[in-house]
């Protein structure tokens, strides 16, 4: 943002950019510098946030949804940024944190159906002890054993739902407080990102304007006068740039170490849910492996008839 003035003490005044560029190049030996410094604050940063650059900052909200082609169709100039890698990792990311909500609503959808299965052998349980009640020996003694596995699978069930809880909750850990942590700071990413875009896109625009006029051999006043709005945007581009940068390093190493997390994590928390489920399944087949107490001898002749 600072004005160049002179070079080994030769005026640059009516020089455009290139010119200046050209005469540079041309000096051989040492080459002294005058410049006029821009004093510059934090009112200067809110004098180039004109209603301009806040479209701008809209606009590049907008064309970030858009393919290119879409883009150009509507003939929306903007601001790109090439070879960013980033963008796919946080595609990748963006995929986890859906793979882990539809995780968390199937072993949600499991655990109730568990709950719901435990209480029918509950009830089960019950109706065949009442039906031991009314049976002799060798049929009590059948319809309570029968009774007493369905206990029994309701209480298997009832360890399984208590086994399985921290499970869920160690997963949900990295869905309801990790994912919308980075969300946040993705936010103030993009925020960022949209607004040095923004002032590029303002600087690219203000050389074209200098150009156009250059090439018509028509002065352009700002920069008769010293350029100054030229100077503050390109001052609050490189203080947008930076604060970018910095976001963005942030942004890299959040996502590394949530990569991380969810790689082994991950990994934990499923072979403790195998492990728990297939100890529920194989205590089920040892209660009814227990429970064999087909055919059931039930006299007949003791039923009452109603009528």
């Amino acid at each position: 943002g600072d004005e160049l003035m002179a070079v080994n003490s030769h005026s640059l005044r009516g020089m455009t950019k290139v010119q200046a560029a050209k005469y540079i190049q041309r000096i051989d030996g040492s080459v002294t510098f005058t410049f006029a410094k821009l004093t510059f604050d934090t009112n200067h940063f809110k004098e180039a946030k004109t209603l301009d650059m806040v479209m701008k900052k809209v606009k590049h909200k907008c064309i970030e949804r858009m393919s290119s082609g879409t883009a150009d169709k509507l003939g929306l100039t903007r601001a790109v940024l090439c070879n960013d890698d980033l963008a796919k990792k946080l595609e990748e990311f963006n995929r986890n944190a859906s793979f882990y909500k539809e995780l968390l609503v199937r072993c949600h959808f499991l655990l109730m159906d568990s709950n719901a299965a435990s209480n029918v052998y509950k009830g089960m349980g019950d109706l065949f002890s009442q039906i031991a009640v009314r049976e002799k020996a060798a049929a009590n003694e059948a319809f309570t054993m029968f009774a007493d596995a369905h206990r029994n699978y309701h209480k298997a069930g009832l360890e399984f739902q208590k086994q399985a809880a921290p499970i869920m909750n160690k997963l949900g850990t990295y869905l309801h407080k990790a994912v919308p942590d980075m969300r946040l700071t993705i936010k103030k990413y993009a925020d960022a990102k949209f607004e040095y875009l923004a002032y590029c896109l303002k600087i690219k625009e203000m050389d074209d304007e200098e150009y156009t006029f250059n090439s018509l051999d028509d002065p352009l006043p700002r920069v008769e006068d010293g350029n100054y709005e030229y100077r503050v945007v390109l001052r609050c581009r490189g203080q947008a740039r930076a604060h970018f940068l910095q976001l963005r390093s942030d942004v890299r190493v959040k996502l590394q170490l949530l990569n991380s997390k969810h790689v082994q994590d991950l990994t934990e928390q499923l072979e403790k849910w195998t492990k728990v489920l297939l100890q529920y399944y194989e205590d089920c087949l040892h209660i009814s492996k227990k429970a064999n107490v087909f055919p059931i001898d039930i006299d007949l002749s003791t039923v009452v008839d109603a009528q």
